[in-house]
């Protein structure tokens, strides 16, 4: 492995120096990288040594010493990834270190295993890391997608581009001519963090689509599926947005020495309706006759007829709301005036403007958000 990589393989004698899955159907996901979305009697489950439950996020320091464990119900293959803070991604099985992957039914593969001569440590970038164990009841070929540049090397060199996001595609293309109920994926999780004590915390944002932006506390941090690090401590608010989806807000607690993990799933793509141009309704009676005598004789004078107090009062506040990014969804005529829906992310805002008596106009705004927990 590389120098800089998350985890470093020592050998006793000296230093020798990862997937949304695939099928037909394959699913990838923010939080479990590649899923099988058909039901499937093997089954896969990778821990690190610190949690034995595969459902924390432990911690490590940089330097300390750790073992992956993966266990299958029936004979297969099984295949190890890191997912590094930085994007980059580490196989670490199978290689040449520790024998073959193939592990047999109701046993665990360890890496490393007891008794042998080489120890495994974590090394930085600090941040969350992934593991993503892959197991399949055939051998898989991973010649697209990772190579050993030299004989002398222990581990192989990950070559897909895009981080988490490449590894799955990648895998899933690896596991699609296969059997749908013949693969399956899990993933644990652990941080790095430093050895000294820090008054910064890191977040990590996984999304499941492409081209994501993370804005914290109003200010734009980047692209979704990496970890940034050095964050003061503290509770802020975060919002996700992709281009056509709704945006996703929340508050989240940067901890010092920690990594905050925040998922996004982001729902079908929204379908914005484009704003109804302003359009003139004739004469309107504005409840005097000689107001609505002018009224009627200036406009058709000018070529054109009054406009309709409500419609003008309507078209007024819509734009107030565009102006505030707002998109309106729909608008419609009602028998005292004018009622229409307008949405910006999780918030939907209804306006009604209605003509009331003399020479009157009321206009009533309710706002609807909606947050995910």
């Amino acid at each position: 492995m590389k120098a800089k990589s998350t985890l470093t393989a020592l050998l006793a004698l000296g230093t020798a120096t990862t997937l949304s899955v695939a099928g037909a159907q394959a699913k990838i996901s923010a939080q479990s990288i590649i899923v099988n979305p058909i039901q499937s009697d093997l089954q896969v489950s990778v821990r690190v040594d610190k949690d034995a439950s595969g459902a924390q996020n432990p911690a490590y320091r940089t330097g300390e010493n750790i073992m992956v464990s993966a266990s299958v119900n029936r004979d297969a293959y099984v295949y190890l990834f890191n997912v590094n803070p930085d994007g980059t991604v580490d196989q670490v099985l199978p290689n040449r270190l520790s024998g073959e992957n193939f592990v047999k039914a109701n046993t665990t593969k360890s890496f490393p295993a007891p008794g042998d001569n080489f120890t495994y440590s974590v090394d930085g970038p600090i941040g969350q890391n992934k593991v993503l164990a892959l197991a399949s009841l055939t051998p898989l070929n991973l010649d697209q997608i990772s190579s050993f540049r030299g004989t002398q090397d222990q581990f192989a060199t990950v070559n897909t581009q895009g981080g988490q996001a490449g590894l799955a595609q990648a895998l899933s293309i690896v596991v699609n001519p296969l059997p749908q109920n013949s693969w399956v994926s899990d993933t644990a999780f652990y941080t790095v963090a430093a050895q000294t004590p820090v008054t910064t915390g890191s977040l990590f944002v996984g999304t499941n689509v492409n081209n994501a932006t993370v804005l914290l506390n109003g200010q734009r941090l980047g692209g979704a599926n990496i970890t940034y690090s050095t964050l003061r401590a503290g509770t802020y608010p975060v919002l996700v947005q992709a281009p056509g989806y709704s945006d996703y807000s929340t508050t989240i607690a940067i901890r010092a020495g920690g990594t905050t993990n925040l998922n996004v799933e982001f729902a079908r793509p929204l379908t914005v309706v484009p704003a109804p141009s302003p359009v003139n309704t004739g004469p309107v009676s504005t409840g005097s006759p000689v107001l609505d005598f002018i009224g009627n004789l200036l406009g058709a004078i000018a070529g054109n007829t009054m406009q309709d107090p409500a419609r003008s009062a309507y078209d007024q506040k819509v734009r107030e709301f565009q102006a505030d990014g707002y998109a309106v969804q729909q608008t419609r005529a009602t028998g005292s005036g004018f009622t229409g829906t307008l949405v910006r992310g999780s918030s939907t805002v209804t306006l009604t403007v209605d003509r009331g008596a003399n020479r009157t106009v009321r206009v009533n705004v309710s706002e609807t958000t909606t947050y995910r927990y």
